[in-house]
């Protein structure tokens, strides 16, 4: 996509999707639609088995919702297209990795979106917050995600107060996975996508959807489930000739070879 606020890049099994709407990366609803687009793709495409989601430019990742679109007549409540805001936060059957690569400001809908991803990378400079409590409206999702994700004190005092935080405070909290200067952000994107690339697709999609289902279950519930065959992915993993290669392999003492079937 070149004219799109949202450019695309494929790398072999990687899809990068990079948020290029100056000045600020702010989402608007036309752009969420596409980014609903964009990973609806992904998640169907059999081809692709890793993305990292990231912002143009050194001083935004996202700020989350454009205002100013807003007061333009953008409803709040409208129609954020496929995945719910973002494209990433809704989107049903996501069983493929997700990185995000925070390359700077990270608030509201922003974080929202980070919080989105299964893996958070942050440049040194990123800074993180939920300011909507001072524009008088509620961060819907990150109040439901952030006190699961972090120490629940920690959580409301950032929903409740907008307080920014610097990413060694983020890394500090378990809110993101490691910090590099800003000129490898990319570069241990890209590393860490490419050591998931040639992972079992099958495994990260029984992995996704057992974490996903089972995040309200009691722990036998969780497991009752499995043993009773009820996560189709799980099946899918357990019927395929990926499971016979992974042991076959190993009594080989060679890498496998994984084919996603």
């Amino acid at each position: 996509m070149t004219d799109s606020p949202i450019k695309t890049r494929v790398s072999g099994h990687i899809l990068e999707v990079t948020l290029d709407r100056p000045k600020a990366n702010a989402i608007d609803l036309e752009t969420s639609k596409i980014m609903g687009d964009v990973f609806t793709d992904f998640r169907d495409d059999p081809n692709l088995r890793v993305a990292i989601v990231t912002g143009a430019g050194e001083k935004f990742f996202c700020p989350g919702w454009d205002l100013k679109a807003a007061a333009n007549g953008d409803a709040v409540d409208g129609d954020y297209g496929k995945g719910g805001f973002g494209g990433l936060q809704e989107l049903r059957g996501l069983n493929k990795p997700v990185i995000a690569a925070v390359n700077g400001i990270c608030c509201g809908g922003g974080l929202e979106l980070a919080l989105s991803a299964d893996i958070i990378l942050a440049a040194q400079h990123a800074t993180f917050a939920l300011p909507e409590i001072r524009s008088g409206t509620v961060a819907d999702a990150a109040s439901v995600k952030l006190p699961k994700r972090i120490p629940h004190h920690i959580a409301m005092e950032m929903l409740l107060t907008g307080r920014w935080i610097e990413a060694e405070e983020a890394a500090r909290w378990g809110l993101i996975n490691h910090i590099y200067p800003a000129d490898t952000l990319m570069e241990e994107a890209r590393k860490l996508a490419e050591l998931l690339g040639c992972g079992p697709p099958l495994v990260y999609a029984a992995i996704k959807e057992i974490v996903r289902e089972a995040e309200d279950m009691k722990f036998q519930d969780a497991m009752n489930r499995i043993t009773n065959s009820q996560f189709a992915t799980v099946e899918t993993l357990y019927r395929s000739e990926d499971q016979h290669e992974g042991a076959k392999a190993f009594a080989e003492k060679r890498d496998p070879v994984w084919k996603g079937r």
